[in-house]
């Protein structure tokens, strides 16, 4: 896989993208993750580069080694104890789901005028395109857009790790979202990716994404077959 050899340390990536798959149910709760030779292989780094990711991820609790057994993942949810709220990967991975996240493009764009990214952040901007997989069907379709003083972005920043991972490192911090829902067919390129019948209604999802000051920081729109999985919110009282 190919790894940024310009930003973060390449344990830090390598760290995100282990996560990140834990998190998506790649690497499901009390299996082991691929040994630390294979890891090394995959990414070409070196012994220690693959240790001290693991070791962070020890520390953070999703991760445990012993000796002569491999290392198992001991948790598989990024929100606190405490928290009353569960992002829905996370619940589709506590249901036995796997999710595969596929980058189609992330690229600096011309917003149209008249549409809501122009209104929203202006003329220019930039634009990230992604699918999720459910298991072995294509699921969502997100397109998220962005202000053009966010930066350029190096496609394997984004290959695997989570896009708010991606936007914290920029330091951009979310305080909270706004969801929106409707009914609505995807664009014919859309429901070429989805696998969807022409003209199929979609659950389209719209979210804003707000930093600390109340400014729009992120903007997406997504298509879900919901035919395949229901869209799910819990709620822990």
């Amino acid at each position: 896989m190919n790894l940024s050899r310009n930003k973060r340390p390449l344990y830090q990536q390598i760290k995100n993208i282990i996560k990140d798959r834990i998190l998506h149910g790649f690497y499901p709760l009390e299996t082991n993750i691929p040994s630390e030779p294979l890891l090394e292989e995959e990414f070409g780094v070196s012994k220690i580069t693959v240790r001290n990711a693991i070791k962070e991820l020890v520390q953070e609790g999703y991760l445990e080694t012993s000796s002569g057994k491999g290392t198992k993942v001991i948790r598989n949810t990024s929100t606190s104890k405490r928290s009353t709220w569960k992002r829905f990967t996370e619940v589709l991975v506590e249901e036995g789901h796997v999710i595969h996240k596929v980058l189609l493009s992330a690229e600096s764009v011309t917003h149209e005028e008249g549409r809501k990214p122009h209104s929203l952040f202006g003329s220019s901007g930039l634009r990230i395109e992604r699918l999720y997989v459910l298991d072995d069907s294509p699921y969502i379709h997100y397109t998220h857009y962005f202000p053009a003083w966010i930066g350029g972005v190096d496609p394997a920043e984004l290959d695997a790790q989570s896009l708010y991972g991606w936007m914290e490192e920029r330091k951009v911090t979310i305080a909270k979202f706004r969801d929106e829902f409707a009914v609505a067919p995807p664009p014919p390129g859309v429901e070429a990716l989805l696998k969807c019948g022409k003209d199929t209604p979609l659950l389209k999802r719209y979210r804003y994404a707000y930093d600390e000051s109340g400014s729009v920081v992120e903007y997406s729109e997504g298509y879900y077959r919901s035919e395949l999985q229901p869209y799910v919110v819990n709620y822990d009282v």
